[in-house]
């Protein structure tokens, strides 16, 4: 009983720290969070004995589900520093229902091994995405379609951009990725707002992080029609994810994230090379 008791505890802090790394890192970079929890939690098993192995859409759902709490404090905290382009998340926010819905119901055709493959590849695609978000140049705002500004707390002044039609294409696309990986859909969404559309990375973030919390309500809605949320991994995951939240968006204004930037990159291609692996053998 007493070792049952201590194994609980140490999986129970194991999991806020989690919660706290992952909505740290994804609120600071507008990724969201997901990459982390998700492999955490399929992980698991393999550290506990005592722990139920859940299956990958049970992960995806409950790091949706979590994620709805990293993303009610990152954008409270974004909201503060007015960060966050209101009216630009709104559009974006227009394809995520319908796209949750798509990538939930496509989330059950996937077997295990199948998911771990198709997870790995897009980790790599992740990991893509912030290598060259630091190389592409943001481009020209457009002579026609939706125009913003932005002027940053140095007086530098920024305009940029994009088509609704390709705004809302996006969102469908985020929505669909977010539900079928429960990663949020940061990682597609910030390169593409940065780079396609000319967002200045701090609004690209804050404002990815407000379109990821409705992603996430909507997703995680889905996968509890389908019963793919693990409550008492998602009680011990909250806490941790709420204050890393706002703890990911104080860091945001105060550091350079070059250093994190590159730590994070090593470590998704090294998870990423672990699931394809062990989804193929």
């Amino acid at each position: 009983m007493i070792i049952q008791k201590a194994g609980f505890l140490m999986e129970y802090v194991l999991l806020v720290l989690v919660g706290f790394a992952a909505a740290a890192f994804g609120s600071l970079l507008g990724l969201g969070g997901g990459v982390i929890v998700v492999p955490a939690l399929l992980g698991l098993g393999s550290l506990f004995a005592a722990v139920d192995v859940i299956s990958p859409q049970t992960a995806a759902g409950t790091s949706l589900f979590v994620m709805i709490f990293t993303g009610i404090s990152s954008v409270l905290a974004y909201h503060k520093q007015k960060t966050i382009d209101w009216k630009s998340a709104l559009l974006f926010l227009i394809g995520i229902v319908p796209g949750a819905i798509l990538g939930t119901n496509a989330s059950k055709v996937l077997s295990t091994d199948s998911f771990m493959v198709y997870f790995g590849l897009f980790m790599l695609v992740i990991a893509g995405s912030l290598f060259l978000r630091g190389k592409l140049k943001r481009k020209d705002a457009p002579v026609k379609g939706v125009i913003r500004e932005s002027t940053d707390e140095a007086g530098n002044r920024y305009v940029y951009g994009y088509s609704p039609t390709a705004a809302i294409v996006v969102s469908i696309g985020v929505g669909f990725l977010s539900s079928l990986f429960g990663v949020g859909g940061g990682a597609l969404m910030v390169p593409v707002m940065i780079v396609w559309f000319g967002f200045p990375a701090k609004i690209a973030a804050a404002t990815a992080m407000l379109v990821i919390l409705f992603s996430a309500v909507s997703g995680s809605a889905a996968h509890f029609a389908a019963g793919h949320i693990h409550w008492l991994y998602a009680l011990a995951l909250i806490p941790g994810a709420w204050f890393g939240g706002k703890a990911g968006a104080w860091l945001n204004q105060r550091i350079r994230s070059n250093l994190l930037v590159w730590l994070m990159k090593l470590v998704f291609i090294g998870l990423a090379v672990q699931f394809i692996l062990q989804g193929l053998l």
